[in-house]
């Protein structure tokens, strides 16, 4: 059905208005006249209302105007009402003014719980509703809630999509050109602010010299403690550039100015060293595509890495020289937090060096508060080893860098061959060797973790057993990634430096339970199994060597797997029971 005011609308904007003859409106069409005209099926004519409204909502002013000519002619498309209308601003659904207030609140809430998809809206009185998501290339723009009082026929149904996608689509171009004014405003805003910032500049430059006042300003900002963020604000100042500061291995630092990467890109180590390379070389600052890059080295050690974004190639001998000042500025302000970092290093070393050989409780405790590690608690010692990487300075502080990426809080110290961390958390399996691979470019690195302590005094002791489980990591078949000493199992006691001490808990892990059974009942189920293993698992033979019947060796039997909690069907279970009734027997005397 086509409304009186789809109808109105259609006269106004159809191509058949200019065929009425002139001074007919508001008279009757003769019969000679409406014979003369081609009569129209209701689906022809409601396409050519919809086609009249498209043209109104491109000629809109705005997208506000745009919903409301899509709601007010609703009923060119078939039985339908407008019930409501939004708008999405500031990623926000905004009510159109036409809307009824009637069901505002519930269909408020039904459109926002749709979550940008079409779907059902329930009005009282109306058989048919739905919510209808005006959508274009930049995502939704909004929604039309439309209700029936009737179930719309599939031509209707079609109707209403037709007219929803060309609301969409004028919305589309309607946001299209609202941005590009915003653009536009704010470039124009952008140009007025450098060139005011110019006129500043060559003000002062005419009456204390550009190269003083930079370097006033740089030494002033310095002085002022603000940091990387005041100087690349400095920067950003006196250039009008985006200005910002990359540590060596490019990981952003401080960014000043707009158009900003979000995320900011991961450094190739590869790409990034090429850089470098090619920048130390050069007296002054380098142009590597859009940036002017100069180093941030004050004793030949690259600290850091200072740009200015110059997509358009405007900068000037004024920009590399507030660029140079501004690297020295940072040069200072760098090396002093390197040599923060460098006193609080050698102190959680001496502290890490002293736990590892074997300390006093509580000067340990007292040092480690002074230094803001807790040692109270459950620690960990873990050694870390990379194959193309000695263990100097450079790879403990980024085995340091990673640790603290993954959360572990530790202290850390290094050896010949390998790095130390001594962290009150346990690590992850893989978290700490997956940051590490990250920071060096390789996976071949190989890492291992000693069961928890307890107390200070057996720090040295686990020491060796993250030593172990990297040994034991370093031989197996795949060598690189990370391995618990608490998950060797039988391995914990064949590799170098087994003493009596692991070959004890060896034989209580596996078979504690078992002999504590015995103790508490006097019972033999430790010497059960061991005959059953010495009898290599012949239970006549086992029975015959007990003395007892063969049921109840396999009563003994069962008991033992449930007492235990190991299944002798299982080869490693029953591999490293055997070991320990063998060790139990053997080394550490039987049952005494």
């Amino acid at each position: 059905m086509v409304g009186s005011r789809a109808y109105g609308l259609y006269h106004r904007y159809s191509d058949w208005e200019g065929s009425l003859p002139r001074g007919s409106a508001g008279r009757r069409p003769t019969a000679a006249r409406r014979a003369r005209v081609p009569a129209r099926t209701p689906a022809a004519h409601a396409l050519h209302e919809l086609v009249a409204l498209s043209r109104a909502q491109f000629d809109a002013p705005d997208e506000g105007e745009i919903l409301r000519l899509a709601m007010d002619h609703i009923v060119a498309a078939g039985p339908y009402s407008a019930e409501a209308g939004y708008l999405k601003v500031g990623g926000d659904l905004v009510p159109s003014p036409r809307n009824g207030q009637t069901h505002a609140l519930a269909v408020g809430r039904r459109v926002r719980e749709l979550a940008g998809q079409d779907g059902n809206v329930t009005v009282a009185g109306r058989p048919w509703g739905r919510a209808l998501g005006l959508r274009g290339p930049g995502g939704l723009h909004g929604y039309l809630v439309v209700t029936s009082r009737s179930r719309p026929t599939r031509a209707e149904r079609s109707l209403l999509a037709m007219l929803v996608r060309h609301t969409a689509a004028a919305l589309s171009v309607a946001f299209a050109h609202r941005r590009q004014r915003e653009d536009a405003l704010e470039l124009c805003r952008l140009r007025e602010e450098r060139t005011a910032l110019q006129r500043q500049l060559i003000s002062v430059v005419a009456e204390l010299g550009y190269e003083r006042a930079v370097y006033a300003l740089m030494a002033g900002v310095a002085a002022s403690g603000g940091g990387e963020e005041a100087v690349t604000h400095a920067l950003h100042g006196l250039t009008g550039l985006p200005a910002l500061l990359e540590d060596r291995f490019g990981r952003l630092r401080s960014w000043t100015g707009p158009d900003r990467p979000v995320p900011y890109p991961e450094p190739d180590p590869v790409r990034q060293d090429e850089m470098l390379h090619a920048v130390a070389k050069e007296a002054g600052p380098v142009r590597i595509r859009d940036r002017l890059i100069t180093l941030i080295r004050p004793h030949g050690e690259i600290l850091g890495v200072l740009a200015l974004v110059d997509a358009r190639h405007e900068a000037d001998e004024h920009t590399v020289l507030a660029l140079g000042h501004a690297a020295a500025s940072l040069a200072l302000e760098l090396t002093h937090m390197r040599n923060l970092a460098e006193v609080e290093l050698r102190l959680h070393r001496e502290l890490a060096d002293d736990l590892l050989a074997g300390t006093d409780e509580s000067s340990a405790y007292a040092r480690s508060e002074a230094v803001g590690h807790d040692l109270h608690g459950s620690h960990y010692v873990v050694v870390v080893q990379w194959s193309n990487r000695t263990a100097d300075d450079s790879f403990a502080q980024t085995v340091s860098r990673a640790a603290v990426a993954v959360g572990m809080r530790s202290l850390l110290t290094r050896r010949s061959d390998h790095v130390v961390l001594i962290t009150g958390d346990r690590p992850h399996a893989r978290a700490l060797y997956e940051a590490l691979a990250r920071e060096t470019g390789t996976r071949s690195g190989t890492i291992g973790v000693s069961a928890p302590s307890d107390s200070l005094n057996d720090i040295p002791h686990h020491y060796q057993e993250a030593q172990r489980a990297l040994e034991v990591r370093r031989q197996s078949r795949e060598r690189y990634g990370t391995t618990f000493f608490d998950e060797l199992g039988l391995y914990r006691i064949l590799g170098p430096g087994s003493d009596y001490r692991e070959l004890e808990t060896f034989v209580h892990e596996w078979l504690g339970q078992l002999i504590d059974y015995d103790s508490r009942h006097h019972a033999a189920m430790v010497e059960t199994l061991s005959r059953y293993f010495d009898c290599g698992g012949n239970y006549d033979e086992t029975a015959d060597s007990l003395a007892i019947h063969r049921s109840t060796l396999r009563y003994r039997l069962q008991r033992i797997r449930d007492i235990s909690g190991h299944d002798l069907a299982n080869v490693e279970d029953r591999l490293n029971l055997q070991v320990a009734t063998r060790v139990w027997k053997i080394v550490l005397g039987g049952p005494g």
